[in-house]
Order: structure tokens, then C-alpha cells, then sequence
């Protein structure tokens, strides 16, 4: 029989690297696209991103500024969202329709309107629904 590893009770616990610059910049620009593909308009961008109008035309046109540990949490949200989305759905405009369709699990209202509650929770919420229903949860 193999001996057991020893377990190491002064381990120091698991941290994630944290999101470098060139990837949050990457993060955003994908957001972009899929605001685009779900039909969100620039107000309702600003919105969900908890960004001002102003920046967030600014950064759509490349001059992406720093983006704090809240805006790096929203995009990597939303990126999840549409990773459960594409394994739900087989079809993506499916899923990409699913977004403003109407939802009984958020009492008729469709997912972007939850998101547009404009809180990261607000995003969380619907990551939840979608990984509870891939199976991911």
C-alpha cells in the first residue's frame, strides 16, 4: 500500500494570482463583444460595469484605464455567465436571446434585467442560476 503524504498544517492557504492588466484589458474587450451579441445598449454597459458613460466610451475606444478589483470582478462574472450560457445552450444565439427573455426563477424578469440592478451581486445572481443549472454547482 503507498504512504499517505503528511499532512502540513502551516501550509499557507491557496490564492488565485491576481488578474494582470493585459488580461483584465482582455477581459473587458471580450465583455464588449458579448454585450454586443446580447443586445445591451452603451447606458445599460455602464450599468452592469458600474462605470460612467464617459469612461466607458472612452475605454471602448482602446483607451482602457485601470481596472479596480470590483470592475475585475464583473467582467470575469459576465464571462462566466456566458461560459454556463454556451453549455446550456447548444445554439448560441439561444443563449444569447436567453438573456432578455423573460425567467420564472427571477419571477418573470429576464436575466439582464437583474444585472442591470447595477450591483456585482446583482451579476452573481444570475452566474448562480446558470452554474446551478449546468450542473456546476
Amino acid at each position: 500500500m503507498p504512504a499517505l503524504l503528511p499532512i502540513i498544517d502551516d501550509a499557507p492557504p491557496f490564492q488565485a494570482a491576481p488578474i494582470s492588466d493585459a488580461e483584465a484589458g482582455a477581459a473587458f474587450r471580450a465583455v464588449m463583444n458579448l454585450f454586443r451579441l446580447w443586445g445591451v445598449s452603451d447606458v445599460e454597459a455602464a450599468t452592469i460595469l458600474d462605470l460612467p458613460g464617459r469612461t466607458l466610451a472612452r475605454w471602448k475606444a482602446g483607451g482602457i484605464g485601470r481596472i479596480g478589483r470590483d470592475g475585475r470582478a464583473r467582467l470575469s462574472n459576465l464571462l462566466g455567465i456566458h461560459k454556463a450560457l454556451r453549455i446550456v445552450f447548444r445554439e448560441p444565439s439561444r443563449g444569447y436571446a436567453w438573456v432578455k427573455a423573460a425567467n420564472d426563477a427571477f419571477a418573470g424578469r429576464s436575466a439582464l434585467d437583474i444585472m442591470l440592478g447595477g450591483e456585482l451581486t446583482d451579476i452573481m445572481r444570475v452566474r448562480r442560476l446558470l452554474d446551478a443549472e449546468r450542473g456546476g454547482i
